[in-house]
């Protein structure tokens, strides 16, 4: 089974798809943390976040591996765990703009479909382009949305329990400069999937939207069994 998650920074998919992974027994992939690997092996390289064809060969040759439970992932570059390391805010404003790069985004969704396909049970992928570009035929799609400011204050209450000095102000500006950028891109907009399942998580806690998730996965696999 293979579960496409797409939408917006701040929308709740990354919790959203561990919790889901581990409800089913699937794998998780963490799509933006393979961009984020991408962006530190660019960063650690010098090469300039102006220079597409330069970064695009470090992708190339860079080993991405993700390992562990959904809610103990750890991703390793080169050999090398760099978990914490793709976390900062240089990182993962590197990492927007590498991932607007066409060639990057080819040689991470081959490595995203190959290691989807790979999987025996199936695999919960979250991103922007996952349900329409990655997997346009998983068995379920779905597309979470939610008011800027709504995902801005998710934002920041999570950095700021994980000691990230930043301001409301700054994380709003940043969602939606990042949302600016992903709709706008040429490869792989930010787009809803004709049949994905849209909600907005804008008034809810992530236990409703997972229950409603969970419903909408039951009725598919009822179907199917039919």
């Amino acid at each position: 089974m293979i579960i496409a998650i797409d939408g917006p920074s701040g929308a709740g998919k990354s919790t959203l798809g561990k919790m889901l992974a581990r409800k089913f027994g699937l794998l998780y992939l963490d799509t933006g943390a393979m961009y984020r690997a991408v962006a530190l092996a660019s960063i650690n390289d010098g090469s300039s976040l102006d220079d597409p064809a330069r970064i695009s060969e470090v992708a190339r040759s860079a080993r991405i591996e993700l390992k562990g439970e959904p809610d103990s992932l750890r991703v390793f570059l080169n050999g090398d765990d760099v978990s914490d390391a793709i976390r900062t805010l240089e990182i993962a404003q590197a990492a927007s703009v590498v991932s607007t790069i066409s060639d990057v985004r080819k040689t991470m969704v081959e490595l995203q479909r190959r290691l989807g396909e790979e999987s025996p049970a199936g695999c919960v992928l979250e991103g922007r382009d996952i349900g329409t570009v990655v997997f346009p035929n998983a068995d379920i799609k779905f597309f979470l949305t939610a008011k800027p400011e709504a995902r801005a204050r998710r934002r920041f209450d999570e950095d700021k329990t994980k000691g990230r000095v930043s301001t409301y102000e700054q994380t709003l500006a940043e969602i939606n400069e990042r949302d600016a950028r992903d709709v706008s891109r040429s490869d792989s907009p930010l787009t809803i999937a004709d049949d994905a399942v849209v909600i907005d998580t804008s008034e809810l806690d992530l236990s409703e939207v997972f229950d409603q998730m969970v419903g909408k996965i039951n009725e598919k696999r009822t179907a199917a069994a039919l």
